[in-house]
């Protein structure tokens, strides 16, 4: 079995390669965890988008770091007989089967999270589970909407605003340079995108759960964005993405006004960039980041997803400050290191000197493609890729 690429897009998963893979994060966040002391014990934590990239990594550092019972929500395609799944059920499947050998309750639900009937059935699964939740992590990366209110179907449009974007972008498959050029979004595109990825489904998990008395006096709940160079804000912080992020945040405030009534609060965290199914298909960033792990790595200071969950857990969220410590917007900043001075003055002299000729010398091509590999189960070491491949077993 081979990987079937097209475009940025990965056709298929390895099932052995996507459960070694999450077995792989859940050992580094034990042995973490054996040599750094949680500084307290989590008993329900609930993630919203739970089965790949920093949601998944989230669910780990909660379960195998902090103790926690996890119920984890998820959309993702079931496998049959003659075709894989999509990686997060892989994902999914091998986290369940390893808390339950560690002894750690674990409630995974695939379906749709935006809808009514799935917040009723996570309801009744922390009722189940013997309590509210001590946190809450949003970390949903779909396209598509439906409202529960009406049912009309929105759709996120990935565009700049107000003019064309033009600039450098790589196919990180053959490594070739080449520009991109996108036109800019129509108002009825950036509000459909602000409908799929702001705040509103947010408020509504929040809202349904104090409702129903699921949510701890002092819970913690945690949407993840990002923000990134001066170089990517037209198509990401300044475009369609960027107006849904900022929703996000203004939402944030409100529900940490509410929540910190009680001694809770509610708060963005701004991540790091990294190779995920989503970033892969935004232009311009797979340059970026390439350009990015190549400093950063000379630094000693790259991390992906799991390291990027476990710093902000053991240093933000249940760290030794009795303060959260956030930025003048209220934001958690655990992109601190990519957003160094030092590393983006280099990373940008990088950018204006790479071409054709020297993009493997400048850029960290090859640690880029190893982890979209990676996230659908190939280029995993300790996988046998030429043995025979069951879709429906990890």
């Amino acid at each position: 079995m081979e990987p079937k690429i097209r475009g940025a897009i990965c056709m298929n998963a390895h099932p052995k390669g996507c459960a070694e893979e999450t077995r792989r994060q859940i050992r580094w966040t034990q042995d973490y965890f054996s040599h750094h002391k949680a500084s307290k014990k989590l008993e329900r934590v609930l993630v919203i988008g739970a089965s790949t990239g920093y949601g998944l990594a989230s669910r780990i550092a909660a379960a195998f770091g902090y103790g926690a019972a996890t119920i984890g929500v998820s959309f993702e395609k079931e496998p049959s007989e003659k075709r894989p799944a999509t990686p997060g059920w892989y994902n999914t499947r091998t986290f369940d089967e390893e808390a339950k050998k560690a002894g750690i309750p674990a409630l995974s639900f695939n379906g749709d999270a935006f809808s009514n009937e799935m917040r009723a059935k996570v309801g009744d699964a922390l009722k189940s589970l013997g309590g509210p939740a001590d946190l809450v992590i949003y970390s949903l990366a779909s396209g598509v909407r439906t409202d529960p209110a009406d049912g009309t179907l929105y759709r996120s449009a990935l565009k700049p605003l107000g003019e064309v974007y033009k600039a450098k972008s790589v196919d990180f498959i053959n490594g070739r340079l080449g520009e991109v050029e996108i036109a800019p979004a129509t108002e009825e595109e950036r509000r459909a995108t602000v409908k799929v990825m702001g705040g509103e489904d947010w408020r509504l998990w929040i809202d349904y759960l104090g409702a129903q008395g699921l949510l701890a006096p002092d819970v913690k709940t945690v949407a993840y964005s990002y923000i990134g160079p001066e170089v990517t804000h037209a198509v990401y912080r300044e475009g369609t993405i960027g107006s849904a992020k900022k929703d996000l945040e203004e939402t944030a405030k409100g529900l940490n006004k509410e929540l910190s009534a009680s001694g809770g609060g509610a708060y963005v965290s701004v991540n790091k960039a990294v190779v995920t199914r989503a970033s892969a298909v935004i232009p311009v960033v797979s340059l970026y980041i390439s350009l990015l792990f190549k400093v950063m790595k000379q630094k000693g200071v790259h991390e992906g997803c799991i390291e990027q969950m476990v710093r902000l857990f053991s240093q933000r969220l249940y760290g030794s400050n009795e303060a959260m410590p956030v930025d003048t917007e209220g934001r958690i900043r655990i992109d601190d290191w990519e957003m160094r001075e030092d590393i983006q003055k280099e990373v940008s002299s990088l950018w204006e000197k790479v071409d054709d000729e020297n993009i493997d010398e400048l850029a960290d091509l090859a640690g880029y493609r190893e982890d979209f590999l990676k996230i659908h189960g190939f280029s995993v070491p300790g996988v046998d890729y030429d043995a025979e491949v069951d879709f429906l077993n990890i």
